[in-house]
């Protein structure tokens, strides 16, 4: 009898941990199919392509040469005439201050003259410039050149013989992250015999010059005192007739090389 009854006992308990076991398992497998099908994670992407903008209607329009990331327009007065547009397209220029040397007396000794500051429609006087974009993408490089076309002259032909231009003080600013261009003169001058001699001014080489670029003549303090004329005692000078040249200011994608350059630039990049 005390062995049945302990028999009957172990049955029992077995059944009950049975049970537990099982209860369990209905439990978990229960709570697995109530989640199926709900949360999770999952991941999508996101794209963006850029092109060159060709269209005959893109031109940049200038900047503050002092203060190039500033995003008001500055307005630059030409002091010859209606301010003219940048060149469109991706490699342009965007604009070229028009010098202006003022009335001068007439004098039998040597003189220098200085070209006016640039003038601006929404800020004060500052410094003439010279600005182009490079929006390829593709940081091929790009080069500058300028030469005057010809020595000054009248309307009537009379030439202002031996007259010299001298650009000073240059340097490069800009607002973008790009590598500045590596190459540039921070003094020259302009040789007008012939049709005029090209001079390189600022180069950009591979991997450099991608953005909005200014090589700027002195600061606002010292913008009239950064771009000069010189003009011989010797040369006869006519009153009442006004003398003039142009320059013309070129850029090409020939990227710059370290052979021939002179001087490396002052640069200041604004954030």
């Amino acid at each position: 009898m005390k062995i049945n009854t302990n028999l009957k006992a172990l049955g029992v308990a077995a059944t009950m941990l049975t049970g537990f076991v099982l209860g369990g398992s209905a439990t978990a497998f229960a709570e697995g199919e109530e989640n199926k099908g709900h949360g999770g994670a999952y991941t999508s992407n996101t794209i963006i392509q850029f092109k060159q903008n060709d269209g005959e209607g893109s031109v940049t329009p200038p900047v503050d040469p002092t203060d190039p990331g500033n995003p008001d327009p500055v307005d630059p007065v030409d002091p010859t005439g209606p301010t003219k547009p940048g060149t469109p397209g991706p490699l342009s220029i965007d604009y070229a201050s028009s010098l202006d040397f003022g009335t001068q007396d007439i004098t039998s000794a040597n003189k220098t003259y200085y070209a006016k500051a640039q003038k601006f429609g929404k800020r004060g006087d500052g410094p003439n410039y010279v600005q182009v974009s490079d929006t390829r993408g593709t940081d091929a490089g790009w080069s500058l050149q300028v030469k005057q076309d010809g020595q000054f002259k009248t309307e009537t032909g009379k030439e202002l013989a031996g007259a010299e231009i001298t650009f000073k003080n240059a340097w490069v600013n800009t607002a973008s992250e790009s590598p500045i261009p590596s190459i540039s003169k921070k003094t020259f001058s302009l040789k007008p015999e012939g049709n005029g001699v090209v001079e390189d001014i600022m180069t950009a080489k591979v991997g450099e010059g991608n953005g909005t670029y200014v090589l700027v003549f002195g600061e606002d303090q010292t913008a009239a005192d950064s771009i000069e004329l010189f003009v011989p005692g010797k040369t006869t000078k006519y009153a009442g007739e006004q003398y003039s040249t142009s320059l013309t200011w070129t850029l090409t994608d020939t990227p710059g090389k370290d052979a021939g350059s002179e001087t490396e630039p002052e640069t200041e990049t604004q954030q």
